[in-house]
């Protein structure tokens, strides 16, 4: 595979990190970002390396990459906010390190947590944003309106922040950083933790400011949005693997990914695991879908084993293929991971099984109906989603399920246990793993294992052999005496996974467990989730 300049890109996570051109767009010597072997070091750690790239006006650029290769750190580069340890960045005409003034008051910045005033109202904090920029009073009310009214925030003007929805949230943080009309605005992961809605909602709003002019950097880790980016920007540990439009990386692509359309999927999966050069392995709805290694080819014997499975064809590449072929050979799972599917979890000691059944379970918080009347059951074994937008209720649902907020009526039984009548007895039969990751930071991964293993009740013997078993099933080994602030996104995920099965729960519960993490994380993921329902 090679970058969009043509240069070749070898097999692997490495390539050129040459500067790409965009074609007609970036004909001009109209700047915004120029960056020049821009790299940062943290202590003994080279976060970037070499970064060389042109931003031109108007252009819509994607970061993307795995977690830890450096995102974060490049857009703060930019934004003035950090300086670089190595090379040079002229941002809008202005070096990063002696005009950083000049640079932070033009732009916008809007990082991954919300840089928002909660007690404040929306009112209170556009108003607040506009003065720090120095916007004119007379031009503010017009932009206010503006902005309100593309963001659909205009009721809620009077609602504090803490109590919107994570997707008006982020709107509310838009709306801040777009009320001085920067020339260039930077967004750290905007669409992180919102739901579709939203996010196609924020895209809007960003395409009716580039069409105005304006120049937008975000990352990402969803795939969707970067195929709407002008280029995309390929980062793996701290250096620039590939720049190009989606159209150029996803031809680059072509022949390398595969799907096999079969009615005995997990089969299908697992012969690929055998296979030398894949390099990832996707269970959709109706197929498995995988991606070789470029260079290497599907054998007869291969071949002739998936044809007795189903059916076996090319797929068309998208970008999270791209991302998988750029990863290279880190995409495939480790001999822990791989090993994990034929030791499938024993039921907890209760013997019961994980049905989940409601009548009529309802949540009220005052006069407002967070969760209405949900009657369902779902069967031992079965994957269940809760799909909906932000403020819908899922997270209320789950709480209510676990035995964390008690119900305005109605009823739940989770795994034999009616969920308001032995909290104690229901926290044993369960797992629960929070949007947030409920870990301790300033703990190792094994301290972390050990205390929740001690606050399950698991005896000093069956608390080693069950941190054993969940280091396996999730693919920490080596991970032990890491420390968990240091840990990657991915991998605290795999962690709280870990953590919430240790004492081999009947039924879990998942609140948002793939929400930011790359697509090869949220493959793996979804593989161990797979495992643990067949243990059913």
């Amino acid at each position: 595979m090679s970058g969009s300049c043509g240069n070749p890109m070898p097999d692997g996570p490495t390539g050129c990190s040459c500067r790409h051109s965009k074609g007609s767009a970036m004909a001009t010597n109209d700047m915004v970002i120029e960056a020049e072997g821009l790299g940062r070091r943290y202590r003994s750690v080279l976060a970037l390396s070499d970064i060389d790239i042109e931003i031109g006006v108007g252009e819509i650029v994607g970061l993307v990459g795995p977690d830890g290769a450096g995102k974060t750190t490049l857009l703060q580069l930019f934004a003035a906010i950090l300086d670089p340890s190595e090379g040079r960045c002229q941002v809008l005409g202005h070096d990063t390190v002696n005009e950083a003034a000049q640079i932070t008051s033009k732009i916008g910045y809007m990082a991954q947590g919300f840089t928002l005033y909660d007690r404040l109202t929306v009112a209170e904090n556009l108003s607040f944003a506009a003065k720090i920029r120095g916007v004119p009073g007379g031009d503010y009310m017009a932009r206010r309106r503006r902005l309100l009214d593309m963001t659909g925030l205009t009721p809620f003007l009077d609602r504090r922040e803490g109590a919107l929805s994570g997707g008006m949230r982020k709107k509310l943080a838009l709306c801040a950083n777009l009320i001085h009309e920067p020339p260039l605005l930077l967004l750290d992961e905007p669409g992180l933790g919102v739901d579709p809605l939203s996010r196609r909602e924020l895209w809007q709003i960003l395409d009716d400011f580039r069409s105005e002019g304006a120049t937008i950097v975000l990352s990402t880790s969803y795939m969707d949005e970067a195929d709407r980016c002008d280029r995309v920007a390929f980062l793996d540990r701290g250096r620039l693997m590939a720049l190009g439009r989606p159209d150029e990386l996803r031809a680059q692509a072509k022949g390398l990914v595969h799907s096999i359309v079969s009615d005995r999927p997990a089969e299908a999966e697992a012969a690929l695991h055998g296979m030398a050069g894949v390099l990832g392995i996707q269970w959709r709805a109706d197929s498995v879908r995988f991606v070789m290694k470029p260079g290497a080819d599907i054998s007869q014997d291969e071949k002739a084993r998936m044809d007795a499975l189903g059916q076996l064809a090319l797929a068309e590449p998208g970008m999270e293929d791209v991302f998988t072929i750029l990863r290279g050979d880190e995409s495939v799972p480790g001999e822990a991971e791989t090993a994990v599917a034929t030791r499938p979890a024993a039921r907890a000691a209760t013997g019961k099984t994980g049905e989940i059944a409601t009548k009529g379970l309802t949540r009220r918080f005052g006069d407002f109906v967070a969760v209405g009347d949900v009657t369902l059951t779902i069967a031992p074994g079965e994957i269940f989603g809760l799909l909906g937008a932000n403020g819908a209720g899922k997270t209320t649902l789950i709480r209510m399920l676990c035995g964390l907020l008690p119900p305005s009526s109605g009823s739940a039984t989770v795994a034999g246990v009616e969920v308001t009548s032995d909290q104690g007895q229901l926290r044993q039969r369960i797992g629960y793993m929070s949007q947030r990751f409920s870990l301790y930071p300033d703990l190792t991964v094994g301290e972390n294992l050990s205390f929740f293993a001690s606050a399950y009740g698991l005896s000093r013997r069956d608390a080693r052999e069950a941190i054993g078993w969940a280091v396996e099933m999730t693919g920490l080994g080596g991970q032990h005496g890491e420390m968990v602030a240091r840990l990657s996104g991915a991998v605290r995920q795999r962690v709280a996974l870990g953590c919430s099965i240790l004492h081999r729960p009947a039924a879990l519960f998942l609140d948002e467990p793939t929400s930011g993490v790359d697509p090869l994380a949220r493959f793996r993921f979804w593989r161990l989730i797979r495992i643990l329902a067949e243990g059913e």
